[in-house]
């Protein structure tokens, strides 16, 4: 999972070596917004299925995203949004916009936070793989669902 790349198109920033490892094992890719450019979207469906929403700096990819989804991977309900608003009131907010989710995905600061929030939801935000801004390092996300329970959910370190 990953969130806050912007990678322009022709940039020479790339993902970290790590992140690739990483991806060769997903079954599904979720990107919670500010990819920038559809050329990251399309590298990243080469190695599995995507899902991402609207960024605030996603001009160029604007009606070609969603702002929010909601899925459902084998049993376990997922939403994803870029913008939770502020840490503080986060979780009653991502409760009452998304109900029914198990695990909502967001990103917009680049703080990884992997916490729970009201009703046993789960809040994700995988950080940024690029620009870790005030945080010690790039980050990505992991989850694995198993037959409608999340078996593991972890923040990981790709510098």
């Amino acid at each position: 999972m990953l969130s806050d790349t912007h990678i322009r198109a022709g940039s020479s920033r790339r993902l970290p070596d790590r992140v690739y490892e990483a991806l060769q094992r997903a079954d599904l890719i979720l990107h919670a917004g500010d990819v920038v450019a559809a050329d990251l979207l399309d590298e990243l469906g080469g190695f599995a299925p995507v899902r991402a929403v609207l960024g605030n700096n996603d001009v160029d990819l604007a009606g070609a995203l969603p702002i929010e989804q909601q899925f459902d991977v084998d049993g376990v309900r997922l939403a994803m949004v870029h913008d939770s608003g502020a840490r503080a009131g986060r979780a009653a907010r991502m409760q009452r916009r998304f109900p029914n989710a198990d695990v909502v995905v967001f990103g917009h600061s680049h703080e990884p936070v992997d916490e729970e929030g009201l009703d046993g939801q789960r809040l994700f935000n995988p950080g940024s793989p690029t620009q870790r801004r005030r945080q010690a390092h790039h980050t990505i996300g992991l989850i694995r669902v198993d037959r409608g329970r999340l078996r593991n959910h972890a923040i990981v370190v790709v510098d």
